[in-house]
């Protein structure tokens, strides 16, 4: 080979390692909405904040969530969303490294609604009653002053709250209870339906 070719040859391996290296900073083809933090996904695992343009673990993004911040996991090649995976992978790490919230049998009574007709339903209902609870604990948070002036009064106040919350629960779980009795008469009717037409005779 001569040495102009050995030449052209090594710059062009250069600046391919250097496009490589630009490459993994650059913004996901498949960009976040405006005004949402994205965080790309690389094939060896890592997290790379667009934001901060470096490198960030999952503490980091325990640490968005905890801070409310609004981000969004993305596939760094395909813009895949992976906002869902990388939440349950933290959960995963809280189950298994702290205390954790959930029984064993309440993990198995939440597999056993995958697949069920029930399970968009079951999802909807939890996800209200969590904002529900948040609710509460942000009110007994603003609250928090007048108890501590007056100690007495933290009873009736946490009756009330908790009285409101379980309300709210009955509520959702009546909806969730209407949702079910609609989807079951809509199920019969097509059923029966179906079976008329069946049974017909035709001409």
């Amino acid at each position: 080979m001569s040495t102009s070719r050995r030449q052209s040859a090594a710059s062009g391996t250069k600046s391919k390692t250097i496009d490589e290296t630009v490459d993994a900073d650059a913004d996901t083809p498949a960009a976040a909405p405006a005004g949402v933090r994205a965080i790309k996904k690389y094939p060896n695992r890592r997290l790379y904040d667009t934001q901060t343009s470096s490198y960030i673990t999952l503490v980091d993004v325990k640490d968005m969530v905890l801070a409310c911040e609004n981000f969004v996991v993305l596939d760094a090649k395909s813009g895949e969303d992976l906002t869902r995976s990388i939440l349950l992978q933290i959960i995963l790490e809280e189950e298994t490294g702290g205390v954790p919230m959930f029984s064993s049998q309440a993990l198995a009574q939440i597999i056993r609604f995958y697949g069920n007709t029930m399970q968009g339903l079951m999802g909807n209902y939890l996800e209200k009653n969590i904002q529900s609870f948040i609710d509460l604990q942000a009110r007994l948070t603003d609250s928090s002053v007048v108890n501590l002036q007056a100690p007495l009064m933290q009873a009736p106040l946490m009756q009330t709250f908790m009285g409101g919350y379980m309300e709210q629960s009955r509520q959702m779980f009546t909806q969730m209870q209407e949702q079910m009795s609609k989807q079951a008469e809509t199920l019969l009717g097509n059923f029966g339906t179906g079976l008329a037409s069946t049974l017909t005779p035709k001409k």
